[in-house]
């Protein structure tokens, strides 16, 4: 009987076979993802089921471009041909995100937030502050299988931080997209493209106003 490949086996796994040197600020925790997260998801699949492996993939990706700093140890994608982009715009590489940070990348620059003026370091702290008891996410709906992966997927928090300077209102906000995933015969992310509206997100933490820099 095959094993299953590490990838596959979930994000607790993965940061159990890792060196504890190549995360960038100590062995991440996500115990409020056990703790919090299943009584607040609205969807629940089998383990086994094709939605519960994507899901599995996409947060071990998410672990992997938070908090291992270099993009050699990531094994949820193949590193050297690896590239996102977010509703069309510019392709970022492995090393662009590792460089510049997952949320700078995947948010991009508008009225509400400014990808310039944030480090790796200032970008994580922003809405790790904004969501202290967690900032979640969970698939949908998965409408194409292997090798081209089509998924909806919904990312929510509860707004009891501060943002900007903009006070919270103690409310879930949420947000959701459509990505597509190209994966090798592995399962590896190949290629990723996310769809949706962040400015919608983001506004609903400054109350519409864009936050003034």
């Amino acid at each position: 009987m095959t094993e299953t490949p590490l990838w596959l086996q979930g994000r607790s796994a993965v940061v159990e076979a890792a060196d504890p040197q190549e995360f960038r600020d100590g062995t991440p925790d996500y115990h409020l993802s056990h703790t919090v997260m299943p009584e607040q998801r609205t969807h629940h699949f089998a383990p086994d089921s094709l939605e519960a492996i994507v899901e599995r993939i996409v947060q071990v990706f998410e672990m992997e471009v938070s908090h291992k700093k270099d993009p050699a140890t990531w094994v949820s994608m193949v590193t050297e041909h690896f590239r996102t982009n977010v509703n069309g715009g510019p392709w970022a590489t492995a090393q662009d995100i590792a460089d510049i940070g997952s949320y700078n990348i995947l948010i991009g620059d508008s009225a509400f937030y400014k990808t310039g003026q944030e480090s790796f370091e200032s970008s994580h702290h922003i809405f790790h502050q904004a969501f202290p008891t967690g900032f979640y996410w969970e698939v949908l709906e998965v409408l194409s299988p292997p090798p081209v992966v089509t998924f909806k997927w919904r990312h929510w928090g509860a707004f009891t931080g501060e943002y900007h300077g903009f006070q919270p209102n103690g409310e879930t906000i949420e947000m959701f997209g459509i990505s597509i995933a190209k994966v090798n015969d592995d399962l590896k992310l190949l290629e990723v493209e996310h769809y949706y509206d962040p400015n919608n997100f983001l506004g609903k933490l400054t109350g519409g106003c864009p936050v003034a820099h």
